[in-house]
């Protein structure tokens, strides 16, 4: 079991264009990636996400909700509404905390942080993230979130995988683990 900052990524290391939105990575469509990502996600037992990641999700509606067998974190410090029949649970304070419930939640499974730089950043700098599969999408946005605005640099990681799509995007997998 690993916790896996799962993520797509412009060029230029933005997860969001500079009005928090996913159209720029949007236009590439999911077909060509959808069966690595149904790969990725069955070996998921739990999930991370920060407050506009969840809201993204939901505004694509309750009946949309893509992970209702996964029990899901949200780290947010505002009062968010839930969706009937997801198990979903609203959190503040240490990411720390929220990664190890997540872990325990998860038993052999992976933990997967979704999207939410910020999340995922205050984990890499706890050392609580073992993995970074980042899909570097072929467009630059020139601004946007940032996709690991961390406070500090992290441990040296080795590569441990990469994809490449016909689309032109290279997802890239790195491990603290395989660097020893």
């Amino acid at each position: 079991m690993v916790v896996q900052y799962y993520v797509a990524s412009s060029l230029d290391g933005f997860i969001a264009d500079a009005d928090n939105k996913l159209d720029w990575l949007l236009q590439f469509g999911m077909e060509p990636y959808q069966q690595h990502y149904e790969a990725f996600l069955s070996k998921v037992g739990a999930i991370v996400m920060g407050s506009r990641t969840y809201e993204f999700v939901l505004g694509e509606g309750e009946d949309a909700w893509p992970y209702r067998e996964l029990p899901t974190w949200v780290v947010t410090s505002r009062d968010l509404p839930g969706i009937p029949g997801a198990d979903i649970r609203f959190a503040s304070g240490d990411v720390g905390d929220v990664v190890q419930d997540a872990r325990e939640a998860a038993g052999d499974r992976n933990v997967w942080i979704v999207g939410g730089g910020s999340v995922a950043a205050q984990a890499a700098d706890l050392e609580l993230v073992d993995e970074f599969l980042v899909t570097v999408m072929p467009i630059v946005l020139g601004a946007g979130a940032p996709l690991l605005p961390l406070s500090k640099p992290t441990r040296p990681l080795a590569l441990i995988g990469h994809t490449l799509f016909e689309s032109g995007a290279m997802e890239l997998a790195y491990s603290y683990h395989a660097a020893g």
